[in-house]
C-alpha cells in the first residue's frame, strides 16, 4: 500500500539554500529532495515513508551520510564546535565544550497535552510550546537532539485509535518557513501561545505510522552526528526511529532523511522478545551505529550505520533486585548504559560484557552520561532513598550516590546535561523539570507548568555530542 497524505504543510524548497555559501567553505552532502511543498506522510503496511516532496530512497550525494559527498547544500551553522579543524568558522562557538554558544535549549513533551516545550537552560525560560502532531496522533515522549539544534519528537500513539508520528522542528526561526508569504515567522514564543497543529511555521515535517499497524511506537529516537567536511554540524543529518510489530513479534527501524522525512533505510528485527513495548531507549555513536534496548530484559541491539547489519546481545539474567531495561544512554567511549530496578546496567561493546553497579531497590528510568564519566539516572519515589536521582562512575563502575533527594521531587522520568554540564530532571509527577548542579546536588532552578512530561531521551544535544567529541584527554 502506498502513501496517503493527512495534511499539507507547506515547506521551503529553498530556505536551507538561503543560508548561503559556508565559511566552512565545504558541502554537507545532503540533497533535499524537494521540488515543492511537503505532506505529512503515512506509512502503511508494507510500504516505506515518503513524501509529497521525493519518493524515499537516499538523498544524500553518495549514500553514506557521512557529509563527503557532491551535489548537497553548503552550509555555515553549527550548534557544536566538532573540535580541531573547523576554524572557529561555526556559529556556536564553544558549543558544548565552551561559554560561547548560540544558544541551548532543553526540548521536553508535555505527552497528554500532545505538545513539546522549548526551554532556555540558561534562563529556565520556556520560549516555545508546539502541537507535536495532528489529532490521529498521541503521546508525544522521545526528543532527539541534532548536532545543529533541530529536534525530533515522536509521538508513542499508545491511547486506543491513535497513531504514532515523528515531527521534526527547527531551533533557529531562520530555518522557519513563511507559510503564507506575509514577511513574517508565526511561531510559539511560549506556553501560552501553542499554535494550532499545520501553523507553526517551524514545524517542518511530519511522518504519521498507523498504531493499528505498528503497534506501540515510535520510541527510540536519534540523530546522526553528521558533519560537513568544514568541521560544522551539518543542517539534515539522518534520524534513526524504531518501532514494534507487536502482533509479529518485530522491531521495526527506519532512518529517515533529516530534510523531508523520507525513509532512507528499513531494518526488520524479527522475534524481538513478547513483551508488550519493544523496542524503547536508543543512541547512536560516533560511527552512526544505531543501539536500542528493548522494554523489560532487552534485547540490546546494534544496528551498522554502513552496513545496517543487526548485532544482536541478550539481556542477562536479572539480578535479584531487578526487574527491567528502560533508557538507554551511550558513555563517551561509545558503551551503552541501561535503566533497571535496583541496578545500573554497563555494557562493554568490546569485549561483550554486562556490568551490574547495585545501587539498592531504587527504580530507575531515565539516564544521561556527562563528560565527567558519571552516569546520571532518575530514581523513583518509590525506593528506599528518596525521590531524585542517582550516580553511577562508568570507569570504575562505582555507586557515587544511591540517590539524590530532590525537593519538590514527585514521580522523575528522564535526565539530560546541558550546556553548561548541569543536569536536567524531568519530572512527570511535579510537572516540572529540575536543573541540578553535578558537583553540590543542589537545585539551581525549576521549571514549572508542564503537563505531566514524559521524556528521557537525549533532549538537549549533549548525549550525541559527548559521542561525537568526546572530552580531550
Amino acid at each position: 500500500m502506498g502513501l496517503h497524505s493527512t495534511r499539507s504543510v507547506l515547506m521551503r524548497t529553498a530556505a536551507v539554500l538561503a543560508l548561503g555559501v559556508a565559511a566552512c567553505g565545504e558541502d554537507d552532502g545532503r540533497d533535499n529532495g524537494q521540488t515543492g511543498g511537503l505532506s505529512v506522510g503515512s506509512l502503511s503496511a508494507g510500504s516505506g515513508i515518503t513524501s509529497a516532496g521525493g519518493t524515499g530512497g537516499n538523498s544524500s550525494a553518495d549514500g553514506d551520510g557521512d557529509g563527503d559527498g557532491s551535489g548537497g547544500i553548503k552550509v555555515d551553522v553549527g550548534f557544536y564546535d566538532l573540535g580541531p579543524g573547523n576554524g572557529g568558522d561555526c556559529p556556536g562557538g564553544g558549543g558544548m565544550m565552551g561559554d560561547d554558544v548560540e544558544f541551548s535549549f532543553i526540548w521536553i513533551a508535555n505527552s497528554p497535552a500532545g505538545t513539546v516545550s522549548k526551554i532556555d537552560t540558561r534562563t529556565g525560560v520556556e520560549v516555545g510550546r508546539y502541537a507535536t502532531g495532528p489529532a490521529t496522533q498521541a503521546e508525544p515522549s522521545r526528543t532527539s537532539v541534532s548536532l545543529y539544534g533541530d529536534v525530533a519528537v515522536s509521538n508513542r500513539g499508545s491511547q486506543a485509535g491513535g497513531h504514532g508520528g515523528v515531527t521534526k522542528i527547527a531551533a533557529r526561526e531562520e530555518d522557519c518557513i513563511d507559510l503564507n508569504a506575509n514577511g513574517m515567522i508565526e511561531t510559539s514564543n511560549g506556553p501560552a501561545n501553542v499554535l494550532p497543529w499545520g501553523t507553526d511555521e517551524c514545524v517542518l515535517w511530519n511522518i504519521e505510522i498507523p498504531s493499528d499497524v505498528y503497534q506501540h511506537g515510535p520510541r527510540p529516537t536519534a540523530w546522526e552526528g553528521a558533519v560537513d567536511n568544514g568541521g560544522c554540524a551539518a543542517a539534515n543529518p539522518r534520524l534513526w526511529m524504531g518501532y514494534y510489530d507487536y502482533a509479529n513479534n518485530t522491531g521495526k527501524f527506519r532512518r529517515l532523511d533529516g530534510a523531508t522525512g523520507n525513509t532512507l533505510d528499513e531494518v526488520d528485527v524479527p522475534a524481538w522478545n513478547g513483551l508488550d513495548y519493544g523496542p524503547y531507549g536508543g543512541a547512536v555513536n560516533k560511527d552512526g551505529d544505531f543501539f536500542v534496548i528493548g522494554w523489560q530484559l532487552g534485547p540490546l541491539i546494534r544496528i551498522d550505520g554502513d552496513t545496517l547489519q543487526v548485532d544482536r546481545w541478550a539481556f542477562p539474567q536479572p539480578p535479584q533486585d531487578m526487574s527491567w531495561s528502560y533508557g538507554m544512554s551511550l558513555d563517551q567511549y561509545g558503551n551503552p548504559w541501561v535503566a533497571s530496578a535496583g541496578a545500573a546496567a554497563g555494557f562493554d561493546v568490546a569485549s561483550q560484557q554486562w556490568t551490574f553497579v547495585h545501587t539498592g531497590n531504587q527504580s530507575m528510568r531515565g539516564v544521561m552520561v556527562d563528560k565527567e564519566d558519571r552516569a546520571w539516572y532518575a530514581v523513583d519515589a518509590s525506593g528506599a532513598f528518596g525521590c531524585g536521582l542517582g550516580v553511577v562512575d562508568v570507569n570504575t563502575k562505582q555507586l557515587l550516590a544511591p540517590a539524590i533527594t530532590l525537593p519538590g521531587c514527585l514521580a522523575p522520568v528522564g535526565v539530560s546535561i546541558d550546556v553548561d554540564g548541569y543536569v536536567w530532571v524531568v519530572d512527570q509527577g511535579a510537572n516540572a523539570a529540575f536543573k541540578v548542579d553535578p558537583d553540590t546536588y543542589q537545585i539551581q532552578l525549576t521549571v514549572q507548568g508542564l503537563t505531566a512530561p514524559y521524556t528521557y531521551s537525549d533532549m538537549t544535544g549533549a548525549g550525541l555530542n559527548l559521542v561525537v567529541n568526546p572530552p580531550a584527554g
